[in-house]
């Protein structure tokens, strides 16, 4: 059986929860060593303490996702750095520069009710304050970014690193920017929503550039993700499903993981058992210190 691992899930998110005792036996099934699962605002991070605590698979990362950065709270700060001091091999995360939820997104997207959208200038305030904290506790960072690549670039380029490195998840920049990326110390994770859609399907725009960057990532900093239960496979790749409900997205299964790991494979013109060793490998110098 090959060893598998998730750089990049959120297992507490409401979608999973009726499901959790299937899909951590389909987890086990499939191999799962270890999954990070990202903790995106205060009220998330005890839920995802509690369950690291109850599935031995869970390695549990903090963060103010930049979704969440206009509604933290006045202590955040402080209740950060004590939930990251109560657990050594905790990463910080998910954290980073989101401008698509600024310019993009529909005013009456379900998904922004009720929350206070911070601008960009607040969202870098406050990744570079988690960013520094990563960085004095030497935890693995895990970086969210949509469409502000060059804006993460310019933070990334004057601020002081974790010496471990960090994550970009679901990496959907430039290609041209990797090189400049992965100078600084990044890891980049291939998300399974980047393949081809059947037809009627949505379409994420630019997705054959995606394949194209993943085949141009060094092979030490490649990592694999579901980013579970959002950014679903298309069907024609997913081997793991769970109940859609009638308003929402059909959701992500984690054991999809497997099919991930087979498909960047292809891509990659590599075998799969090959690209398991390497993304082990490199998963545990990331987030292991090994």
């Amino acid at each position: 059986m090959l060893p598998l691992y998730d750089a990049h899930q959120h297992f507490q998110f409401e979608a999973l929860t009726p499901y959790r005792a299937a899909i951590d036996a389909d987890l086990r099934d499939i191999g799962l060593k270890c999954a990070v699962v990202n903790g995106t605002g205060e009220e998330e991070w005890p839920v995802v303490a509690a369950l690291a605590r109850q599935y031995d698979w869970i390695l549990p990362s903090y963060g103010v996702h930049p979704w969440d950065s206009g509604n933290r709270s006045p202590h955040w700060q402080t209740a950060l750095r004590r939930q990251l001091e109560a657990d050594p091999t905790a990463g910080v995360g998910e954290i980073g520069l989101d401008r698509w939820i600024i310019e993009g997104i529909r005013p009456d997207d379900p998904r922004i009710a009720g929350l206070r959208v911070a601008p960009l200038e607040e969202q870098v305030e406050v990744f570079s304050w988690q960013l520094a904290l990563a960085t004095e506790l030497n935890r693995a960072a895990s970086i969210h970014c949509v469409q502000a690549f060059g804006a993460l670039l310019d933070v990334l380029g004057v601020a002081k690193l974790p010496d471990r490195g960090f994550l970009l998840h679901c990496y959907s920049g430039p290609a041209e920017m990797v090189g400049q990326f992965a100078a600084l110390g990044a890891y980049f994770s291939f998300n399974g929503s980047f393949l081809g859609r059947l037809p009627g399907e949505k379409t994420r725009s630019g997705k054959k550039d995606f394949l194209h960057t993943y085949t141009l990532i060094p092979a030490d900093r490649l990592l694999v993700e579901t980013d579970a239960p959002a950014t679903p496979l298309p069907l024609s790749h997913e081997k793991y499903s769970l109940h859609t409900p009638a308003d929402g997205e059909r959701p992500n299964h984690p054991a999809n993981l497997l099919a991930t790991y087979q498909a960047l494979a292809e891509i990659r013109k590599v075998s799969i058992e090959k690209l398991a060793a390497q993304v082990e490998f490199n998963f545990q110098r990331l987030f292991q210190n090994r």
